[in-house]
């Protein structure tokens, strides 16, 4: 005897091309959803490498040629760690 599927089960409808699309219980394709979600992401992940980026400038600009202070070091870090974080998800 077989059941109903519960509600919260994603629903599976056939685009063309044979692949399936996933839809979720609210009528949405899940693909188009982790799109918008990707690049509602990127966008924060732009807009904070934008402000760590000007802030380092700042500094950097404010500081002696010689010396290169700690938080300096610690934003561009910072910057490179978001960076490689986004690019490694997008190969993935």
């Amino acid at each position: 005897m077989l059941a109903a599927p519960p509600a919260f089960c994603q629903l599976r409808s056939t685009v063309s091309g044979g692949q399936e699309d996933v839809k979720l219980p609210s009528g949405k394709s899940q693909k188009d959803e982790i799109l918008k979600a990707d690049h509602k992401k990127s966008l924060s992940d732009l807009a904070k490498l934008i402000e760590l980026a000007g802030e380092l400038q700042a500094e950097m600009e404010k500081n002696d040629y010689i010396v290169l202070s700690v938080s300096s070091l610690k934003k561009a870090e910072e910057i490179e760690k978001i960076g490689r974080a986004s690019c490694r998800e997008r190969v993935y």
